[in-house]
């Protein structure tokens, strides 16, 4: 081996610790950031599907009479303008 091979082996021997450390923080935020995104994809997919089941359902339809609060306003109306 070469001098310079020999000095670059002796180099990453004395940082070895911080290159590990290095090498796994970087790991673990890979993993992180890859199970943050598949949570979000698995989120949004089921949120999609719920969305389209739910619009697929029928609606209830309800009707509502306004006759008596109709007739409430025109009398109080009436009244208003007989004074």
């Amino acid at each position: 081996m070469s001098q310079e091979k020999v000095d670059r082996y002796k180099q990453e021997k004395v940082n070895r610790k911080q290159i590990m450390r290095k090498q796994k923080l970087m790991n673990n935020m890979r993993k992180g950031v890859l199970v943050v995104v598949a949570l979000a994809l698995i989120g949004w997919l089921g949120y999609s599907a719920y969305d389209i089941y739910e619009s697929g359902k029928e609606r209830t339809v309800s009707e509502v009479n306004y006759d008596a609060v109709s007739d409430y306003l025109n009398g109080l109306n009436a009244e208003g303008s007989a004074e």
